[in-house]
């Protein structure tokens, strides 16, 4: 359930990444495990503790029901908070340029210089309808210039999992990418990747790697 990164990165960013991931399944695993309490017992985070008189239940333990929805909610705010650390943690991994970006006090010029020399690194090869990628208004044949922090630069090779990668670390999370259309236009638009949406994956387009 973890993510992986490629063997070929044993970065201090990289170990970082690693040591965060582990930190994220431990979580995940111990919200399962005060899941199966609830389970269990049969009620959620929300079923009532007390009979139809106002009495507490006699059919449960309602200290350990107490317990594991106080754990939930504490670990879910964990997990939150992980999250978005492992998505500024990907980014120092996948793009080179962050560190030296984040070291450096560049002014606003040179900002705008960095976006004017965004170049292609992925092309949409399809768009599921009803997915997060049509409800962001992403198109087949676009070209992808920006994906989160994630640019041409934070890819080594023919691969797009850093973009898999980010696309995972922010579930439920806005995501702004940038592409490029016909005669040169260029979009920004706003993702949610998310399951449930009715069809497979977060995002539910197809984007393949870009070379001009």
């Amino acid at each position: 359930m973890g993510f992986t990164l490629p063997p070929r990165m044993n970065t201090a960013a990289a170990d970082n990444v690693r040591s965060l991931m582990a930190r994220k399944d431990a979580i995940e695993a111990e919200m399962d495990a005060q899941s199966s309490v609830l389970q269990s017992h049969g009620v959620t985070m929300d079923t009532p503790l007390v009979d139809a008189e106002g009495f507490p239940r006699a059919d449960i333990d309602i200290w350990a029901v107490r317990h594991a929805r106080v754990r939930v909610i504490e670990l879910r705010n964990d997990h939150k908070a992980l999250m978005d650390r492992i998505m500024v943690a990907l980014q120092q991994v996948y793009d080179p340029a962050a560190q030296s970006q984040a070291a450096t006090s560049a002014g606003a010029s040179g900002d705008s210089t960095i976006d004017n020399a965004l170049q292609p690194f992925a092309k949409v090869d399809g768009v599921a309808p009803g997915s997060p990628a049509a409800t962001a208004g992403l198109l087949r044949e676009d070209l992808v210039l920006s994906f989160g922090p994630l640019t041409k630069s934070s890819f080594t090779a023919s691969s797009l999992q850093p973009l898999a990668e980010l696309v995972a670390a922010q579930e439920n999370k806005e995501v702004i990418i940038e592409v490029l259309r016909s005669n040169d236009r260029r979009v920004r638009l706003t993702f949610i990747p998310r399951h449930g949406w009715g069809g497979r994956g977060l995002l539910g387009c197809h984007i393949v790697p870009y070379s001009d």
